[in-house]
């Protein structure tokens, strides 16, 4: 009994001092603090090693702050004067400043687009442009499964190396954590090169969740789809995938090219001197003005959050929004709504599915949010939605790796592409158009009919969101 008594005051004490510090030493914002001492006192013990692997911060100012500073001597290299013409850099002059100060390598760039919704279309496109390499390959994939899909794509880079193209293949340990140790052996003996982003498992909570490929320099790939074959529409559980890719000609490809070997770098510690076959003279230039930004633990401010809100902001008639996980946060909430009640057209189409607990529940209850003040909300029906675009007005766009969600926006390494074209926009505008058909729009009326176990569910998903 005794011991019994004693154990539960331990943990009780330990509870009690993380919630100080919590409290007291981290600073953390109320939302996300309220969310951990919730789980400090619902589930002592467990809420101590859930604290302890995804929210003590010490570590990540410790590794990431190093990795931002080394970061910031190597962009140096990258850095160019900021110029820009058309009537689209007037527009949007705001939003380019703001997303160049978040690095050197977010200049603007012209570019020409392919955009991709179907995942055949996007890696059978993907492997030919592979198969054609001369100089290098660099890969970096939040999900690689262990499948035809994710072998195939060994197979191929294995082939390249066999060629002496130079392969480089990033990846997460939290996304490819069912991955065999031997997965990428035969690319390695081959001569080609792959390595885990995390350094170490208490960084599980800070994940590589960026989407990009870059092709001698000269091609890149940037958007929502990962390796494998749910991704072709090849789940029962998920059913068609649909997603949203864009394939890079121009001066964008280099920005994706220095993201990567900023991230390379970091998880091997292997310095890649300067080569001028990662930077080439681009051969072909489009007329699409795009801004290559990233954010993540190493960051000084939420830049793509920050975009993000400028975008909404800037909206003079309508915002359309695709996203598996709408959890926004206070700020980004209370831009939507302020849009929707100015009068701004806000539709925000998410899954009809959940691929992760709690996601589902939370959703549902922040779309209440908006279909109060007056926003549209659709439930996908066609598959699984996992598109993660934002198109402002038919004239502005974002096409990246960001959810619309707290994790992307503060813990995970994320990618967008920011397009200041309004071609393109609207391209994506009529996109998101075709897929309302296969949408079911959600009522207040509809809303407000679900059970009490359902608001209930709802309730504490929502209550620890921040920390999902």
């Amino acid at each position: 009994m005794n011991l019994f008594s004693n154990t539960v005051s331990i943990i009780f004490i330990l509870n009690m001092i993380f919630a100080i510090t919590l409290v007291f030493l981290e600073r953390r914002d109320p939302t996300t603090t309220w969310a951990w001492i919730l789980i400090l006192n619902l589930l002592p013990g467990i809420g101590f090693i859930l604290y302890l692997f995804l929210g003590l911060r010490f570590r990540k100012r410790k590794v990431y702050g190093e990795k931002q500073i080394k970061d910031f001597k190597l962009e140096q290299r990258f850095n160019q004067e900021f110029s820009c013409e058309g009537p689209e850099c007037h527009l949007f002059e705001g939003m380019l400043n703001l997303g160049l100060r978040s690095s050197p390598t977010s200049n603007l760039g012209m570019n020409s687009l392919d955009i991709f919704v179907k995942g055949e279309d996007k890696f059978d496109d993907l492997f030919k442009s592979i198969q054609g390499a001369k100089y290098h390959v660099h890969v970096n994939y939040y999900i690689i499964k262990n499948d035809s899909l994710g072998q195939k794509l060994v197979d191929l880079l294995t082939l390249k190396a066999l060629e002496g193209v130079e392969v480089r293949v990033l990846f997460d340990s939290v996304g490819c954590r069912k991955l065999p140790r031997n997965f990428f052996s035969k690319l390695e003996e081959a001569g080609g090169k792959a390595s885990n982003f995390s350094r170490s498992f208490l960084d599980l909570n800070y994940r590589n969740h960026r989407k990009i490929v870059i092709i001698d320099g000269s091609i890149g790939y940037i958007g929502g789809f990962n390796v494998g074959i749910e991704y072709l529409g090849q789940n029962e559980e998920f059913g068609f995938w649909r997603d949203t890719h864009l394939k890079v000609h121009g001066d964008s490809v280099d920005s994706l090219q220095y993201r990567f070997l900023l991230d390379w770098s970091f998880a091997t510690e292997e310095e890649i001197p300067y080569n001028e076959q990662f930077f080439p003279q681009k051969e072909q230039i489009g007329t699409v003005k795009m801004q290559i930004v990233s954010s993540g633990p190493d960051s000084k401010e939420e830049e793509i959050k920050s975009l993000f809100l400028k975008m909404i902001y800037s909206a003079k008639d309508s915002i359309y929004i695709q996203t598996p996980y709408f959890i926004p946060d206070q700020t980004m909430l209370e831009a939507l709504r302020i849009a929707t009640m100015s009068g701004v057209d806000v539709r925000i189409v998410i899954p009809d599915k959940p691929d992760h607990l709690f996601v589902y529940e939370a959703n549902h209850s922040y779309m209440g949010v908006m279909l109060a003040t007056g926003a549209k909300c659709y439930l996908y029906r066609g598959g699984f939605m996992h598109s993660k675009t934002i198109v402002v007005d038919g004239e502005l766009a974002s096409v990246g790796t960001t959810n619309m969600d707290v994790r992307s926006f503060k813990l995970n390494f994320e990618i967008n592409a920011f397009i200041y074209d309004q071609e393109t926009s609207t391209k994506l505008k009529d996109i998101f158009m075709e897929d309302l058909r296969k949408c079911e729009e959600v009522t207040m009326e509809a809303y407000n009919k679900r059970s009490n176990w359902l608001k209930f569910k709802e309730s504490i998903s929502r209550l620890i969101s921040p920390i999902l």
